[in-house]
């Protein structure tokens, strides 16, 4: 009986081909051709694309930011410390005068370990729930309220983002900003730990919240709208028409004008952030208070320079990790052929 059983997997035409035979045709055998490489990987929405997804997050947010860590740095110092620190230029001359070339890297460790993970939250869960979200609508609707769908979707992808984030983040600020403080991970971890509890690494989430949510609806919103624009209005063909490179210039392109505009956006949260891992006993109230109006603003010309640089590259490193896995992308959103046909109808009547 098993071996029926057997006999009928190994002829089913769905099975897979480590379990068929050959079989002697009578027919005149066809000639032979090397088999075609498939287009796509995976299935697009599958495990597989959200992994990879998740993987290129990983790489795209660890790589960069990690690579800026000089600029964030004295970034940081410039809120918590702007008469001392003043410039980006002299800044970095005091930086350098007090803790040597060396110095301009510390908080690397942490920065790449948090980064790392919250790049994975961010696109891989942009992705889930931007599918999720556009199932709920359908496909009229979905093209219709995209702007929305995008900003929804990233919103709640950073949420989780952040809280994967957080306790990095305020290891990374307190190694920046607080002289005699740890200057490495593995030292600044047990201190938090020890001094603060559980709650000292998650101290600065809610800020956080504030900082990346309204950073990443940006980010990704402005990206897709001003990609759709781009091949609209500047690209001279079609996005199927150009080649791998030719579409990450384009990407590259509208990653560093939607940098701009996120550095805008989130910077007054982000000096919020850290003024308050600075100074352990304060509040995001407090912190902004001691700051006041300008004070919140100090330091946008270099978060400018470096959001937008670092999303440019993060989404060209993005969209090349999906090139090199050969993942599906969409092209840029389409009116649906029945939202033609029913706005035409009600244009006539």
């Amino acid at each position: 009986m098993f071996s029926k059983f057997l006999d009928a997997a190994k002829n089913n035409p769905f099975s897979s081909p480590f379990l068929t035979r050959a079989k002697c045709e009578t027919a005149a055998p066809e000639p032979t051709s090397s088999p075609k490489t498939p287009e796509y990987s995976c299935e697009f929405g599958s495990a597989k694309y959200y992994a990879i997804c998740g993987f290129g997050g990983i790489l795209s947010c660890g790589l960069t930011h990690t690579a800026v860590v000089p600029l964030d740095l004295v970034k940081c110092r410039i809120q918590v410390d702007p008469k001392k620190y003043g410039s980006l230029v002299n800044g970095t001359k005091v930086t350098v005068r007090e803790n040597g070339v060396r110095g301009l890297a510390r908080g690397w460790a942490p920065t790449l370990i948090g980064y790392s993970m919250q790049g994975l939250c961010k696109f891989g869960f942009y992705e889930v729930f931007k599918n999720v979200y556009s199932d709920l609508l359908g496909e009229e609707n979905t093209y219709l309220w995209r702007t929305s769908l995008y900003l929804a979707a990233s919103a709640s992808a950073e949420f989780f983002a952040d809280i994967a984030l957080a306790p990095m983040e305020a290891v990374k600020v307190r190694i920046q900003t607080m002289p005699g403080w740890s200057t490495t991970l593995r030292e600044g971890v047990p201190r938090i730990w020890r001094n603060e509890g559980i709650g000292g690494f998650y101290k600065g989430v809610v800020p956080l919240w504030a900082r990346q949510i309204p950073y990443t609806m940006m980010k990704f919103a402005c990206f897709e709208r001003t990609v759709e624009a781009l091949y609209k209005y500047v690209v001279p063909k079609k996005r199927n028409e150009c080649s791998k490179s030719e579409q990450l210039v384009v990407t590259f392109a509208a990653g560093y004008i939607a940098g701009v505009f996120c550095a805008i956006v989130s910077h007054p949260a982000d000096s919020i952030v850290s003024k308050l891992n600075s100074d352990s006993g304060s509040t995001a109230i407090q912190a902004a208070k001691v700051l006041g109006w300008k004070g919140l603003w100090k330091g946008l010309g270099t978060r400018i320079l470096m959001i937008g640089t670092l999303t440019a590259l993060q989404w060209f490193i993005y969209d090349s990790v999906k090139v090199t896995f050969r993942l599906p992308r969409p092209p840029p959103p389409e009116m649906p052929e029945s939202l033609k046909k029913r706005l035409q109808l009600q244009s006539t009547s």
